[in-house]
């Protein structure tokens, strides 16, 4: 029987223990006594080694080679807040990650650049903060992070940082509202400490909080301030463009005193999307409420006859620059969808060379 008081502290409870049984792995399956399988949440990732926290504290950790050969994309392999199966030997030695238990959620996004995979960026969340400095609101940055915290199915919460920099903050709120259709808003200050209070019921009980934003907008800050402590450096932004510096360079997740989990990010500099669709409907309901009343049901919102949607604009109960952004996302996921099918079966094909080169050996 294993001993699971720490790894409670880090979100385990009946669910994953429920998940880990389904794999049927136990200290039977050992070489050894002094080898046992184990879960394990990543809490921090690194290039290819990660740490972990296991029943009996905090240990690196590698993939196996059985793992990285299954492996065919970068979202095959864990990353902070996933579970793990591992194989622990002894004090001085690095587990083997086996199994990836599956994730209740993920946030995710296409990997910058023109390589077509996807990277998770965070896993098994419970909420979505998506944090944005009052001084630098941009709805149309709000309004894509929106769309990928909702594919995530975690429950996205916006966090308007640094409310000592504007004097209207209604305006601002009103103004997310308007675009954030059923979404919690919080103005927050953690240097003045307004509204702070209100965020300390998310990371309590057993749930995890990851902050997603732009370098800048005080997302190490609001964890140093939850945590009670200086465990993220930050930096003042600059001051000839008010723009962010990166101060997080890595994901990781931490311990909250309420009984919570937070995982910091990076900052983002740009967020492309990946097999988002539901996202999408998510959070443009408005959008898609209207179109069910337009005269066709492929209607394209754009010069056919009878659209709701664009009556809405014309009325002015629908902002053109929504409209815009919604379809520019739409045909951002049409081009990504037909460039990932052309991948996989790249991929595949690259599969079966592998499996073939090791039947002959």
């Amino acid at each position: 029987m294993q001993d699971f008081d720490l790894l409670r502290k880090y979100g385990w409870n009946e669910y994953w223990q429920n998940r880990f049984g389904d794999f049927g792995f136990n200290t039977s399956h050992a070489p050894n006594a002094s080898q046992e399988f184990t879960p394990g949440r990543v809490i921090v990732e690194g290039t290819h080694v990660y740490r972990l926290v296991t029943k009996d504290g905090e240990r690196l950790a590698e993939v196996s080679g059985k793992y990285r050969f299954a492996a065919q994309r970068r979202a095959d392999y864990p990353t902070v807040g996933d579970w793990v199966v591992v194989q622990t030997g002894h004090a001085t030695d690095r587990a083997s990650i086996h199994a990836l238990l599956p994730r209740r959620t993920c946030f995710q996004r296409k990997l910058a650049g023109t390589e077509i995979d996807s990277q998770i960026v965070a896993a098994n969340v419970d909420y979505v903060w998506l944090v944005m400095a009052a001084n630098d609101l941009n709805l149309r940055r709000l309004e894509r992070y929106l769309v990928a915290a909702w594919e995530s199915q975690a429950i996205p919460v916006v966090v308007l940082s640094k409310a000592d920099t504007i004097a209207n903050h209604a305006d601002a709120i009103h103004s997310i509202e308007a675009v954030c259709p059923g979404v919690t808003v919080h103005m927050v200050s953690a240097e003045t400490g307004v509204g702070m209070e209100a965020l300390l019921p998310y990371v309590s009980d057993g749930r995890t909080v990851a902050l997603l934003g732009s370098s800048g907008a005080g997302k190490s800050t609001i964890v140093n301030f939850l945590l009670g402590e200086v465990v993220q450096t930050v930096q003042a932004v600059r001051d000839a463009d008010q723009r962010g510096r990166h101060t997080t360079t890595q994901r990781s997740l931490f311990p909250s005193a309420a009984g919570g989990l937070i995982i910091d990010t990076p900052g983002m500099r740009e967020l492309q999307l990946w097999h988002q669709e539901s996202g999408v409907d998510g959070a443009f309901r408005d959008i898609e409420s209207l179109a069910e009343d337009c005269a066709f049901r492929d209607c394209q919102h754009q010069a056919e006859p009878g659209c709701a949607v664009r009556a809405a604009v014309a009325a002015g109960t629908l902002e053109r620059e929504r409209l815009s952004n919604y379809d520019k996302m739409k045909r951002e996921l049409a081009y990504m969808a037909r460039k990932e099918d052309k991948a996989a079966q790249a991929a595949e094909r690259s599969k079966w060379k592998k499996l073939s080169k090791a039947r002959r050996r």
